[in-house]
């Protein structure tokens, strides 16, 4: 049986790079959660109490109307690039960060996760060497691999990239990286957001030495105190590459994030954009339009960070009763989705998870997260989906796991 045969009896043959795709961890994990009676923290989803149906029901009715002038538009097939008025308002927002961007460098993908696809296809050859952080978002190995690069981790701390190992990590290499590819805001899984001082020092070593930077920032608007400071693209927008959605504003469900690109490189990631699916639906983006027209997400975004706020407050409070007489570590985010959790020492979150899941609860191993090296303690736990009380409940039968196992 050749090795990229299926079965024996199949005629069929995979690519070489089918074999380097891998199931999701967590949407493997999300099946057991569907058991009932689950208390879930794995999923990175947002709180369905934050979808604005109200808004997304009259929009539609909008764009929908007898005698509209967009109706038929709506369910015709669009451009690729995607809605003028959706690009600029994407340019609009970005001037108010000081990235001052043409509506010609957005592209409307279908969900932001395509753009990391798309990204891949463009800039990766096998082989060919990429930098992630240590940890990094799962979805974007995912995306990577299949491309068959060399994911290298950087070495990290809580403040995200530490410049002088990236320094010295460059300086070793015998190819340049293609690009490193960052969260800075509220990063996905640890939490953590890489503050002024440290995005100026691994921009200084960047530009140094020619590297590209991919930036991701889904989460960048669910702060809590204060707005996270300045992108990495308003500092370097020609060597910086940045990704942006409105599934954590609005809603998944519609698929709608955006890539913004120097405008040498558009053309190529067009092209990809193209093959893939030839353009981002046009009805979600003119239901989309018609929400944000009148400033929505200026009223909408503070009343899901006001409740984010409210169950991260829980779910550190439940973590220090809980689990802080175990010697368990936990990250304190200032906004987004999740915490990251170190179990003690001896423990391990994978082996861990099916007793959790007995006990009632679900989270997610941090072991796929890292592209080498991983962190067999570490776990990730979101707080947005769930009320103060089953944190509390989750916590309290997470701590009993791990007090279970310590004593053997």
């Amino acid at each position: 049986m050749h090795p990229t045969d299926l079965t024996a009896a199949s005629p069929w043959q995979l690519a070489e790079r089918a074999h380097a795709m891998n199931p999701s961890a967590i949407r493997e994990i999300l099946k057991v959660t569907e058991r009932p009676g689950i208390l879930n923290f794995a999923g990175g989803l947002p709180s369905p109490e934050t979808f604005p149906v109200d808004a997304m029901r009259a929009a539609c009715a909008t764009v929908l109307a007898e005698g509209s002038t967009i109706a038929k538009p709506a369910l015709q097939y669009a451009s690729s690039e995607g809605l003028p008025e959706l690009r600029q308002w994407v340019a609009t927002e970005m001037a108010k960060q000081g990235a001052h961007i043409s509506p010609d460098q957005v592209l409307i993908t279908t969900g932001s996760q395509q753009g990391l696809d798309l990204i891949a296809k463009v800039l990766i050859d096998k082989d060919a060497p990429v930098l992630v952080e240590t940890p990094t978002y799962l979805g974007a190995l995912q995306a990577f691999t299949p491309m068959q690069p060399r994911i290298d981790s950087v070495a990290s701390d809580d403040e995200g990239v530490l410049p002088d190992a990236l320094r010295a990590q460059l300086e070793g290499m015998k190819e340049p990286a293609r690009f490193m590819y960052l969260l800075p805001n509220f990063q996905n899984p640890t939490g953590r957001t890489m503050p002024e001082a440290r995005r100026e020092a691994v921009l200084a070593v960047c530009r140094e030495r020619g590297l590209p930077i991919v930036e991701d920032n889904p989460y960048g608007e669910l702060w809590f105190d204060q707005p996270p400071p300045q992108p990495l693209l308003a500092r370097w927008p020609e060597g910086v590459l940045y990704l942006g959605s409105f599934s954590k504003i609005l809603a998944p469900g519609l698929r709608l994030g955006y890539i913004i690109a120097p405008p040498a490189l558009y053309p190529k990631l067009l092209q990809a954009k193209q093959a893939a699916d030839l353009h981002t639906p046009g009805f979600n983006q003119r239901v989309v339009v018609e929400v944000i027209r009148d400033g929505f997400l200026d009223t909408h975004v503070p009343t899901i960070r006001d409740r984010y706020h409210a169950q991260r407050d829980a779910m550190l409070a439940a973590l220090a009763r809980e689990l802080g007489p175990t010697g368990a570590e936990w990250t304190r985010p200032v906004g987004g989705m999740f915490v990251w959790v170190r179990l003690p020492e001896g423990l391990n979150a994978q082996a861990l998870l099916p007793k959790a899941v007995d006990a009632g609860m679900a989270f997610v191993p941090g072991a796929p997260f890292f592209a080498s090296q991983p962190d067999t303690r570490a776990l990730r736990l979101s707080f947005v989906t769930s009320t103060p009380e089953q944190i509390d409940q989750g916590m309290a039968a997470l701590a009993q796991v791990v007090r279970q196992t310590i004593a053997g």
